[in-house]
C-alpha cells in the first residue's frame, strides 16, 4: 500500500517506513505528525482518487531530525558595469519516518518525543519558579512603604509630645 501525499507544496509517493525529507514542520524529534493532504491511495490492484474517500486517509509520521538543506549561492554580475551581488540561502528541512497510513477516518495516536516532552517540562517550571520569586518581591515592596509609613508615623507622635 502506498500513497501519494501533499506537503511543503510538493508531491511525495510514500509507503510504511519510508524516509523522506520535506520543508521544515514544526516539531522535536520523536513527535508525532499527522499529514491530511492524501491525493492519491492504492492498495494492492485498488486505486483511489475520490476527494470524499480520500479525506478520510491520514498519514502518521514520526520526526527523525530538524536538518537544513545544502547552502545555495546566488551570485549576479553585470560586466562592465562594476556591480555584483551575492545572496546565500539554505533550506529549513525535516527528516520524517512514515509509520501508518490509516484509513477509515482514524486519526493517529499524537505523542511527544522524550526529547520535547523534558523541553516542556523545564519550560513549564521556570514561569513557575519566576512567578513565586516576583510574588515575594512584590510582597516585600508593598510591605516596605508600610512600615516607612508606620515609622514616620511612630516620629511624629513622639516629636508632638
Amino acid at each position: 500500500m502506498f500513497a501519494v501525499i501533499k506537503t511543503g507544496g510538493k508531491q511525495f509517493r510514500v509507503a510504511t517506513n519510508d524516509k523522506i525529507t520535506v520543508a521544515k514542520i514544526e516539531g522535536n524529534p520523536g513527535d508525532t505528525v499527522a499529514l491530511d493532504t492524501v491525493l492519491l491511495l492504492t492498495e494492492g490492484e485498488k486505486t483511489t482518487l475520490d476527494a470524499k474517500a480520500l479525506s478520510q486517509i491520514t498519514v502518521a509520521a514520526e520526526i527523525v531530525e530538524q536538518a537544513r538543506g545544502e547552502k545555495v549561492i546566488a551570485f549576479k554580475k553585470r560586466r562592465r558595469q562594476n556591480s555584483k551581488r551575492k545572496r546565500g540561502f539554505r533550506a529549513e528541512l525535516t527528516v520524517i519516518r512514515i509509520t501508518d497510513i490509516l484509513t477509515g477516518g482514524k486519526k493517529p495516536e499524537m505523542k511527544k518525543g522524550a526529547v520535547a516532552a523534558d523541553a516542556v517540562a523545564e519550560k513549564a517550571a521556570k514561569p513557575a519558579k519566576v512567578a513565586k520569586a516576583a510574588k515575594a518581591e512584590a510582597a516585600d515592596e508593598a510591605a516596605a512603604p508600610k512600615k516607612a509609613a508606620a515609622k514616620k508615623a511612630a516620629k511624629d507622635e513622639a516629636s508632638e509630645a
